[in-house]
């Protein structure tokens, strides 16, 4: 039904409503077809138009409707005057849709390819409409800069209202030369809001054949409208009607060129004024004059004869239309009142340019006339009058003005507004500066002593700070602050309010001064007067920054104060605020340009908050520009990536900003990051600096900071000097140079600006060739300056291809500015480059760093920057974990080299001890010969050592993981290292060897004296003999032993004994323990130095988390799990104290009985090396937790401590057991007993051949056994089917722990595996000794064959005849010297007063072994296993341990054990993973742990965190990125994990407390899972039949 809306029920005919409800349907329908009727209410924001998505950096172009405003978006950010030639590829097709036929030429009149197109005014009025505030005036800016007009009046067809564009255009900042102002060569520049110059309006009355835009555009020569013959500008307009645009025409001061003298604004309205009355209305009250284009006109023409208003009337008419009427124009002219001036007609005979001509002499008159100037401010209150919105008058705008304006309305004269209002950041900061510098570099220290003078430095910072703190808060700051407190938008639009207030200030107040300053700047010889004025601009210069500036002041000198003081409690949201600041889009200043120096604290905790509101998307890439200034660095960022950095003259930019820009998540998988980090730099050589004295000091400070912190560094050329070339590229490439030399380097890139693309690639090859000559020249300038001549040329110090590391930009303006539009060549380069950059990014082989790593290199750098000399000053977490990977791997390799000297040591001391032995193997009998000998051959073996470890070297630097590219320049130390552990390990084995002969030469003198003393006592007790024989007495057994006792103490009391002084372990162990803890640091030996080792290992080790490890919680927002790292901690350093003092326990001698078969072992240093190396080797396996050094320190030196004590024992039993004097002693008795039997004349066979089995050569015999029966235990295990396979060690191992159900075993299992493993296979072992007597089945060959090699032993003796028994006991000795060993001191105790028939003692001999080997049978077999166990030197648990359960490596996430095969595997595997909450990890919000299985998070969208992330989020997916070494599969089935999901479901409680978390969430379906079918999932997870 005609004129029927949609929604109009049958029967209702009202026609106003319909007419609305069509409008707001063709609104609603192109929003749709655009794609943003939802941003109709919910506003595109800047953030959400800056990021950098796939549109972005791709050429396709608009494949639909709905992609058309996001190309215009995306041309607009970078400044294209193409921007408005909008058409989808859909459209393109449907123009070639009539061209299947050719050679048809019958309906070329049906030929219409505009119905589908959309209107450019279209996309901008809907684009405007769905924008916010901030995106409306971005696009005002961009559009004006391309010299587009922009919306003056926005219309929007929902509401039939219209808004004034006041806010959109208030950044809008024009720079002119009127006709006043040729004679000076000044200029005016101001926002355009605000300048007082006549609008000339142009509309239409009903059709018009002529177009309007198309004219304006001849008047002003220029593209500034869209009109129909414009790609697309034929359209029908959907939405735009009554859209009123408004440009401007700015006067250049050129009377050649210039088209207007003055400037004046140029308004259009867009449809007939006969339906937009309104905007009609307000143009006539607004303008000078109003040219009104009509083809014809009703006389009684009510519009216009009935309007009140001051602004010239003219009437445009198109004689040569169907429709014109003379009369009807007379008629409507006279009622108007108009002169003939007032009417204009284009007939038939005047064509266009004459048309124009005449039109722009009319304009001309106008504004050279008119007294009719009004600002676009003011046109609000006319605004407001017809009902017209404003689009400033929301509340937040309005609130955030008042806010802006009660702080800048206060500011009369800047220095002394500042000096006031913002105490802080002035004169303070800036001594606080130089007192930051000179605590590094000592410039003024003179003869005072150091310390004195660095303290009474930290004193007068202290006393600044203090001064800070004392300050109050003044009104400006208190008013600023509670405004950036305010809710999102409203600060958005206060900070802008206070940028645009404080940028009108300073134009005002910097224009006299900047004009001396370029005066002075033209002669050399000013120099005094350039610092005057330089100070004076610095002084005079207030920009938004200040007030930051002041605010990080406040906050840092609030830092100072006690941790429970109120103003710091206060104070403490300031850094939140200005990271929401900065994620809103808004820059930090990084490097305070007045200052020169960076507020560490502030920027530190800033970038920390950041981290918290964007963790886990916290991976940042750095883009950096360094630069001459005024050589268009900031405007070339502001194209590339949309934003906004300050590029007007009024203030360049000073120091260094940063800004982010958040990337979408289509280009995440391309970048590997979450956000661009880019920084805009004060101007290196810049003419406010370039007078000063540390101008060089400067530009290599802030260049060194920002390549540092860069992933590309554009570095932007647009000179003609070749001074000015060689000193930037002299900056440049010291901060390349000392970037390279920390292990750093970013890419490379430069800009060569104002080229023109021919001249570009005529000149490329010549120039690219100047280009590196140039850098070259450089590379050794700086590298000679920075003492690293090694570096030669360019590519010495970074990755540079001449070829594509160049980039040719033509000039920024096509034409003469003001007037002239961003030139369509210099997008395009900057768009081509840009997508350059972003495939360099993506390439790039190392990943991105996230906010923290950044904030840590940040602080690196500036630090080392404090330092005059950078390379030596410069330290950096990375670098530091990078180092002590390498001196690590080092400490490995080292003890592996000592390692092999020692055992060669044990062998060369054998050889010695036994020199003159019968059980001597060398042919050397001369102990100088034989030392000789040695040293030769440990010579040779020292350089083959040394050789292996330079092999190591090498191949670990070729390997390209671990960041060891940070640590190459520690190369050449380690090198040295190795030959200096030659050296040392030659002196040392010299000096030992030769010690070993002097111990066995003072052996030998102990031997001689252990004999004299001996034979002193025989003769004593011969003569003892001879006298109680003598007295012809009976003597019983007491009078004997008084008689023996007396003459002991006699004999004792004339020998002479020298006491052996034991060593002190304690400073030995310190000694080591220092060496190990060096390479991390003077951190580490500090705290070394605060702790005696004597007092450690007393208590339990309990550890107390600090630091990183502290603050993970802190750090995590938005968490998904999450796992307690002191919990995991102390685990690790428990396991690891169990391993260590098993070590000490197995070099010691244990108290059991049996044990006295085990001779005391002497302390070695090798002990304590082995006890690290252990340390060392277990902290690096859990790659998955950060091992802080308090932690590494705290547990060395607990494990030190108690293993200290032990091996102190054990030193001073071995001396004691050896002493001469206690030696003697202990055989007193036995000496008593033979003086008795010889006395009494008793035939000592039987009771000698007793002892001599007994002390000699039983433990012989055990020793042999014992040696033995370790590795048959293995050979046998190795058999049982548990142990064939990992596989099936594993199998079993959870097999026996599902048939146990105990909770307190899966705890022990889970938290502390190697452990468990071993006792596990203990019990397996000794379950398995312990069944049919299979432990003396063991025992029993090797017992047989020691008992039948003793029996031979005694045979061959025996044949050779001697009525000698120590020439028998040498003969059987010497027959079992490959066999067993005995004991020289007990064979000496032996023989001592031995008269026994050596014939006789054979005989004995044999029977007492007969005895002994049964006696030791049945003590075997009465032995318990595990006592057994303990006393052999190769420990099955342990071997089974490394040969069939393997490398002892966990799951990163659930920690099951690896079950590949070989120690040494390079990718890890488990057969059945489980749920990550066994292991601890729990959900942070809700503190429940978690039941999610790694071998299903691994094809999930999840993404986990942890101690190896460095609390970076990562998806699950990628998780080979921080555990390459691991595989995990994902599980077959969802029965595949059914066994561990029983165990969590049943012990949910119980791990819940273990972990200090809450019970788990269990399915239900968990629940229900049967022993039986945990089972059947092992069986089937191993595959077991």
């Amino acid at each position: 039904m005609e004129g029927m809306g949609d929604g109009d029920p049958p029967g209702h005919h009202n026609l106003g409503a319909n007419r609305k409800r069509h409008e707001e349907t063709q609104q609603q329908t192109l929003l749709e077809d655009l794609g943003l009727k939802q941003r109709y209410t919910e506003k595109l924001t800047l953030s959400e138009i800056l990021q950098i998505d796939l549109k972005a950096i791709t050429d396709e172009p608009a494949k639909c409707h709905s992609d058309l405003p996001w190309y215009f978006l995306k041309k607009l950010m970078m400044v294209n005057v193409t921007t408005r030639n909008l058409q989808s590829e859909c459209e393109s097709s449907n123009d070639g849709a009539t061209e299947t036929n050719e050679y048809d030429l019958s309906n070329l009149s049906d030929i219409t390819d505009s119905g589908d197109k959309v209107n450019p005014l279209d996309v901008i009025t809907a684009l405007f409409l769905c924008s916010d505030g901030f995106v409306q005036q971005e696009m005002a800016l961009k559009m004006s800069m391309c010299q587009f007009s922009v919306p003056l009046l926005l219309p929007d067809c929902d509401t039939e209202q219209c808004k004034l564009m006041l806010w959109a255009m208030r950044d809008i900042v024009k720079t002119y030369r009127p006709q006043s102002l040729l004679q000076s060569k000044g200029f005016t520049e101001e926002r355009i809001v605000l300048s007082e110059i006549p609008m000339i309006s142009f509309v239409r009355l009903g059709e018009c054949s002529m177009s309007k835009s198309e004219i304006l555009n001849k008047l002003l020569s220029n593209d500034f409208f869209v009109h129909r013959d414009m790609e697309c500008g034929d359209s029908p307009r959907r939405i735009s009607n009554g859209l009123t645009e408004i440009t401007w025409y700015l006067p250049c001061g050129k009377e050649n060129i210039d088209i207007f003298s003055e400037p004046l604004a140029v308004a259009n309205l867009r449809g007939d004024i006969a339906s937009f009355e309104t905007q009609f209305s307000f143009l006539c009250q607004t303008s000078a004059a109003v040219f009104v284009f009509f083809d014809s006109l009703d006389p009684e023409c009510k519009l216009l004869t009935n309007l009140h208003h001051k602004a010239q009337m003219f009437l445009v008419g198109n004689q040569q239309s169907k429709c014109f009427s003379m009369d009807a124009l007379k008629t409507v002219a006279t009622k108007l009142g108009l002169r003939k001036d007032n009417i204009i007609i284009k007939t038939k005979q005047k064509n266009y340019a004459d048309f124009v001509k005449g039109l722009r002499k009319k304009v001309n008159d106008v504004i050279e006339n008119t007294k009719e100037k009004m600002c676009i401010e003011k046109m609000a209150d006319i605004a407001h009058k017809l009902g017209i919105l404003v689009d400033e008058d929301c509340p937040e705008c309005q609130t955030a003005k008042e806010n802006a304006d009660a702080i800048t309305s206060k500011i009369q004269i800047i220095p002394d507004y500042k000096a006031t209002q913002l105490p802080l950041h002035g004169e303070i900061w800036k001594e606080l500066t130089i007192l930051e510098k000179e605590e590094f570099r000592l410039k003024n220290l003179g003869s005072e002593d150091i310390e004195i003078y660095k303290a009474g430095l930290q004193e007068k910072k202290e006393d600044l700070r203090k001064k800070q703190s004392s300050e109050n808060i003044s009104d400006a700051m208190t008013c600023f602050i509670s405004a950036i407190s305010s809710p999102g938008i409203e600060t958005r639009y206060f900070l802008k309010w206070m940028r645009m207030n404080l940028d009108n200030l300073s134009r005002e107040k910097l224009s006299g001064l900047r004009k001396q300053y370029k005066e002075k700047c033209k002669d050399a010889e000013n120099k005094e007067d350039i610092k005057v004025i330089d100070k004076e601009l610095s002084k005079s210069s207030l920009g938004i920054e200040h007030f930051f500036r002041e605010m990080g002041q406040i906050y840092e000198a609030s830092v100072s104060l006690p941790e429970q003081d109120l103003s710091r409690k206060q104070l403490q949201r300031l850094p939140k605020i200005c990271a929401g600041l900065l994620l809103d889009g808004f820059p930090l200043e990084l490097v305070d340009g007045d200052a020169s120096n960076i507020p560490l604290t502030w920027v530190s905790d800033v970038l920390s908050q950041l981290n918290e509101l964007v963790s886990p998307e916290n991976k940042i890439l750095v883009v950096t520009v360094l630069g001459v200034q005024s050589t268009g660095k900031s405007t070339l960022l502001n194209t590339m990536f949309g934003v906004q950095f300050a590029v007007s003259s009024g203030r360049c930019t000073r120091g260094a900003f940063m800004l982010l820009i958040r990337i979408n998540e289509d280009v995440k998988q391309v970048l590997n990051c979450d956000f661009m980090v880019i920084i805009d730099t004060e101007g290196l050589k810049s003419a406010e600096l370039a007078q000063l004295d540390d101008s060089h000091e400067h530009d290599n400070e802030l260049a060194t900071l920002v390549v540092g912190l860069s992933d590309i560094t554009i570095i932007n050329i647009a000179m003609e000097n070749s001074t000015q070339m060689k000193d930037i590229l002299q900056i440049v490439v010291h901060a390349f140079l000392r970037m390279k030399e920390v292990g750093k380097k970013p890419k490379c890139h430069f800009v060569h600006q104002n080229v023109s693309d021919v001249s570009a690639n005529e000149n490329t090859l010549r120039e690219r060739k100047l280009l590196l000559d140039q850098l070259n020249e450089m590379t050794q300038a700086a590298a000679k300056m920075e003492k690293k001549e090694k570096n030669k040329c360019f590519t010495d110090v970074m990755e540079y291809n001449p070829e594509t590391g160049n980039w040719h930009i033509p000039g920024l303006w096509n034409g003469n500015p003001p007037m002239a539009p961003v030139n369509a060549g210099y997008s395009e380069a900057v768009y081509q480059f840009k997508k350059n950059i972003t495939q360099i990014l993506g390439n790039c082989e190392s990943s991105a760093n996230d906010i923290l790593k950044f904030k840590e290199w940040m602080s690196s750098l500036w630090r080392a920057v404090k330092h005059e000399n950078f390379i030596f000053s410069f330290r950096n977490s990375l670098v530091a974990d990078a180092y002590m990977r390498l001196c690590t791997e080092f400490n490995k390799w080292e003890w592996e080299f000592k390692e092999s000297i020692y055992k060669w040591i044990t062998y060369a001391e054998t050889t010695i001890s036994n020199l003159g032995t019968p059980a001597s193997k060398s042919k050397i009998v001369d102990m100088s010969e034989l030392i000789l000998s040695l040293k030769s051959e440990v010579y040779t073996k020292l350089m083959e050592l040394e050789k292996e470890l330079h092999e190591k070297l090498k191949s670990y630097f070729k390997q390209k993981d671990g960041h060891v590219h940070l640590v190459e320049r520690y190369k050449e130390d380690f090198a040295n290292s190795a030959r200096s552990l030659r050296r040392d390990m030659q002196n040392s084995v010299y000096s030992q060897l030769t010690a070993a002969a002097e111990i066995k030469q003072g052996q030998t003198e102990v031997q001689k004296i252990k004999e004299n003393h001996t034979k002193e006592i025989e003769r004593a007790v011969c003569a003892l003999i001879d006298e109680c024989r003598k007295k012809n007495i009976q003597m019983g057994d007491e009078e004997l032993n008084q008689e023996f006792d007396k003459m002991w103490k006699e004999t004792v009391k004339k020998l002479s004994f020298s006491k052996q002084e034991p060593k002190n372990v304690f400073t030995s162990v310190s000694h080591y323990l220092r060496i190990n803890l060096s390479p991390k640091g003077s951190h580490a030996c500090e705290l070394l130095s605060q702790t005696n080792v004597q007092d450690c290992g007393i208590t339990p080790f309990k550890y107390t988390a600090t630091g990183i490890s502290e603050k993970l919680k802190k750090i995590m927002s938005n968490v998904t799990s999450f796992q307690d790292p002191t919990i995991r901690l102390q685990k690790i350093a428990d396991n690891i104290i169990d391993e260590c003092l098993q070590y000490v326990k197995e070099k010691g001698k244990t108290d059991a009985p049996e044990a006295d078969a085990k001779k005391t072992k002497n302390y070695s240093d090798a002990y304590i090396q082995e006890i690290l190396r252990i340390i060392d080797e277990r902290l690096q396996k859990h790659e998955d937790v950060i091992v802080g050094i308090e932690f590494e320190v705290s547990l060395k030196l607990h494990i030190c401590g108690i293993a200290t004590r032990h091996f102190q024992k054990m030193h001073e039993d071995f001396l004691k057991e050896n002493d001469p004097y206690l030696c003697l002693k202990k055989n007193k008795a036995t000496f008593c007993d033979s003086f008795k039997d010889v006395f009494n004349q008793r035939d000592q066979s039987q009771k000698k051949a007793e002892e001599f089995t007994e002390q000699c050569l039983k433990p012989a015999v055990e020793n042999f056994v014992y040696s033995k029966l370790g590795p048959a235990i293995i050979h046998e295990m190795r058999k049982q089917s548990q142990f064939i396979t990992r596989f099936c060690s594993q199998y079993e191992m959870l097999l026996d722990l599902l048939s146990k159900h105990s909770f307190r075993e899966y705890k022990w299992y889970i938290h502390s595996y190697e452990r468990y493993v071993k006792e596990w296979i203990l019990d397996q072992t000794v379950k398995h000794l312990s069944k049919d007597s299979k432990m003396f089945e063991l025992v029993d060959p090797h017992l047989d064959s020691s008992i039948r090699s003793i029996k031979a032993a005694i045979h061959k003796a025996t044949k050779k005849t001697s009525a000698d028994l120590n020439t028998f006991i040498n003969n059987f000795c010497q027959e079992l010297g490959d066999t067993l060993v005995i004991s020289q001191d007990a064979l000496g105790a032996f023989m001592m007063l031995n008269k026994a028939n050596q014939e006789q003692f054979a005989h004995w001999f044999t029977e007492f072994v007969n005895t002994m080997e049964e006696a030791l049978r049945q003590e075997f077999k009465r032995r318990d296993i595990q006592s057994i166990l303990q006393h052999l030197d190769v420990k099955p648990q342990n071997e089974l341990f490394t040969q069939v359960i393997g490398c002892g490596k966990q799951c990163p996430f659930c920690a099951v054990a690896c079950v590949c095969g070989g120690s040494k595997h390079s990718v890890h595997e488990a057969s059945l993973h489980r749920p990550e909450g066994l292991n601890g990890y729990r959900w942070e919000k809700t503190e429940k742990l978690m039941t999610d299985i790694c071998s299903s998070s691994v094809v999930s969208k999840k993404r986990f965190h942890c101690d190896a992330t460095k609390g970076e989020w990562i998806s699950y997916k990628k998780y080979t990125d921080i555990f390459p070494d691991w595989k995990i599969p994902p599980d077959g089935s969802y029965q595949a994990s059914d066994y561990w999901k029983y165990v969590m479901a049943k012990f949910n409680e119980e791990f819940a407390v273990e972990h200090g978390a809450k019970p788990a969430d269990i399915p239900t379906t968990w629940k229900n899972i049967s022993l039986q079918q945990a089972e059947q999932s092992l069986k089937e997870s191993f595959n077991i039949n």
